[in-house]
């Protein structure tokens, strides 16, 4: 099953590119200049804007190198009516499927939502880590594959070719993943169980409390709260154990071990 995928926003601001999928029905990919192939995706950042049009809610979501706009339509009106009782600012994750349209001649990204979390800044924190990790480690794959110049990675070298990727491009790139961490304060040592890993707590209760088509994330989130485990952090360590394909999602709203 295909991941959420993890892309700052100064990179995502900059797609020009969408490939449409063979399945139909299905969305397309947003493919960025650092060749990340977005269509499920996981931004943090803190909610500085929300603006409503009708059943429209717009709302933008800031990390460090850019803002992604977010868009919820009145399909989702549930959603819509969660977003506009944020408090901006505030810092916030979201899963979304991203989206690509045309206005004058000028290509416009945008994320539309599908789950939305308040979270804490040593969460936004973390999770602008975990971003800037799995950017550098694709902007590494992306710089082998334009300096060998030969078979290699198709998704990749497309991206290449749209984009005309150079090194220099590349470098850019990757200035801008470092520079979006300069500014995280390392965290005091504390004694809270927040700051363990959750990960194999998560993992133990999904293999063993799971049954047939997995186990309901909100099941999750209320089993570990017993044990002084806050929400976000169990999103988190779900978000991370699928990406690592320890675990995946069946159908909406349940994870269950590979």
């Amino acid at each position: 099953m295909e991941g959420a995928v993890r892309v700052f926003a100064g990179e995502f601001s900059q797609s020009s590119l969408v490939v449409p999928s063979p399945d139909p029905g299905s969305p397309g990919w947003v493919v960025t200049p650092g060749g990340a192939w977005c269509r499920q995706m996981y931004v943090a950042g803190a909610l500085t804007e929300i603006s409503e049009n009708a059943d429209m809610i717009r709302c933008r979501v800031a990390d460090p190198t850019g803002a992604f706009d977010v868009v919820c339509g009145g399909r989702n009106a549930q959603l819509a009516q969660i977003l506009k009782t944020i408090p901006v600012p505030s810092f916030v994750a979201i899963q979304g499927t991203a989206q690509m349209y045309q206005r004058n001649g000028t290509s416009i990204v945008s994320v539309r939502p599908e789950q939305v979390l308040v979270i804490g800044r040593a969460s936004r924190d973390q999770l602008l880590l975990i971003t800037a990790e799995y950017s550098l480690r694709r902007l590494e794959g992306m710089r082998l594959a334009i300096r060998e110049a030969g078979p290699g990675d198709d998704r990749m070298l497309r991206a290449a070719r749209h984009y005309s990727l150079t090194p220099a491009r590349i470098l850019d790139l990757v200035s801008m993943a470092e520079g979006a961490i300069q500014g995280i304060r390392p965290q005091e040592p504390q004694s809270s169980p927040m700051q363990a890993d959750v990960r194999p707590v998560v993992m133990d209760l999904i293999q063993s409390s799971g049954g047939p088509r997995g186990m309901a994330v909100e099941e999750i989130i209320e089993t570990l709260a017993t044990q002084g485990i806050r929400k976000e952090d169990v999103l988190a360590a779900l978000e991370s154990l699928i990406t690592d394909d320890e675990c995946y999602q069946p159908q909406k709203g349940y994870v269950k071990p590979l």
